[in-house]
C-alpha cells in the first residue's frame, strides 16, 4: 500500500529550461536561445518505522522500486512482504521521505546496527562506520551460464533507444534486466548509479520476473558495491559498460557471479564466470 503524496515533484525525472547555446562558426561565436531538459535529483529519505535511516540524493522517480531495491540490497528486509507498507511523502524543495512499516524483527535488527547514511549522488558506502560493515560476506550462490557475446551486443544496441532520460537530459544512469536473448525486459534509471540499480532490483521483485535466464546491464563502471547489490539479488550476471575494479573482480569470484566489462558494440571483456575460479 502506497500512501498519497502531499505533492507532485519532478514526478517524470527531469526540468524543461531555457538555455544558451554558444557555437563557434569560423572565427566567431554565435548565441541562440533553446529548450532543453535537465535532470532531476533530491534528497530522498527512507524512513523505516518512524527512524530515518538513510538520505541518498536520487532521481524521484519509481520511488516505490528504489525502497524495496535499497531495503533489500542493503539487507535490511530479506523478503518483499516484511515491508507492509510504503508511504512517499514530498516536502517540496526539503525533499522526499519513503515512509516504510516493515516488519518488526527486521526493525529491530536495523535499530541494532544502528547507522546513518548520508550519500552524495553515486555514493554507496558513506556514513558506514565500521571496516566490518563495509565488508560483510556475500552470499554464494549457485553458478549461472555465461551469457554469450550476441545477446549482450543486443541488449548495448537497445540501450539507448530505451533510455528515456538519458535521451532528454545526458546525466542518467541506467540498470536493466536482459533475458537470455539481450532483449530488455525493465530498465530503471538515476542520476545515481546504485540507485539504479536499486531500482531496477526492486522492480524485478515486484514483476515476478525469472531472473535464471538474462543478466544484469547497467551504464556504468562494475565497483565492489554495484557486485554487493547484484550478488544479494541473486542477478547471475553483471554486464557494465564501462570497467571493473579489482575488489569487484575478487568479490564477483567468491559469490559465483558472472562480472563482463567494458561492454561495447563489437567487444567485451569476461572478469569472472561464475562456474570457475577464474575469469
Amino acid at each position: 500500500m502506497t500512501a498519497p503524496k502531499q505533492n507532485n515533484m519532478a514526478e517524470n525525472g527531469y526540468q524543461p529550461i531555457r538555455i544558451r547555446i554558444r557555437e563557434r562558426h569560423g572565427d566567431h561565436w554565435i548565441q541562440r536561445i533553446a529548450s532543453d531538459s535537465v535532470s532531476e535529483e533530491c534528497p530522498v529519505a527512507l524512513v523505516y518505522n518512524g527512524i530515518s535511516h538513510a538520505v541518498m540524493m536520487a532521481t524521484p522517480t519509481d520511488l516505490e522500486d528504489f525502497a524495496l531495491g535499497f531495503s533489500l540490497s542493503e539487507r535490511i528486509i530479506t523478503e518483499p512482504d516484511q515491508i507492509f507498507e510504503t508511504g512517499i511523502f514530498d516536502h517540496g524543495e526539503q525533499g522526499i521521505e519513503l515512509q516504510m512499516h516493515i516488519h518488526g524483527a527486521c526493525a529491530n535488527d536495523l535499530k541494532m546496527a544502528h547507522r546513518n547514511l548520508v550519500g552524495p549522488t553515486g555514493c554507496g558506502l558513506c556514513g558506514k562506520a565500521t571496516l566490518e560493515q563495509v565488508r560483510q560476506p556475500l552470499p554464494v550462490r549457485q553458478p549461472r551460464p555465461l551469457p554469450g557475446p550476441e545477446p549482450i551486443q543486443t541488449a548495448l544496441t537497445g540501450l539507448d533507444q530505451h533510455q528515456r532520460l538519458q535521451q532528454l537530459t545526458g546525466t542518467m544512469h541506467a540498470a536493466c534486466w536482459c533475458d537470455s536473448e539481450g532483449r530488455i525486459q525493465l530498465l530503471r534509471e538515476d542520476v545515481g548509479r546504485h540507485n539504479a540499480l536499486d531500482k531496477l532490483i526492486g522492480a524485478l521483485k515486484r514483476s515476478g520476473l525469472n531472473r535464471c535466464d538474462g543478466f544484469a546491464l547497467v551504464s556504468s563502471r562494475g565497483s565492489y558495491e554495484m557486485v554487493a547489490k547484484a550478488a544479494e539479488a541473486d542477478l547471475g550476471t553483471l554486464v557494465t559498460v564501462s570497467g571493473v575494479t579489482a575488489m569487484a573482480i575478487r568479490d564477483a569470484r567468491q559469490a559465483g557471479l558472472n562480472l563482463i566489462g567494458f561492454a561495447r558494440r563489437g567487444r567485451q571483456v569476461v572478469y569472472t564466470s561464475g562456474d570457475s575460479s577464474n575469469a
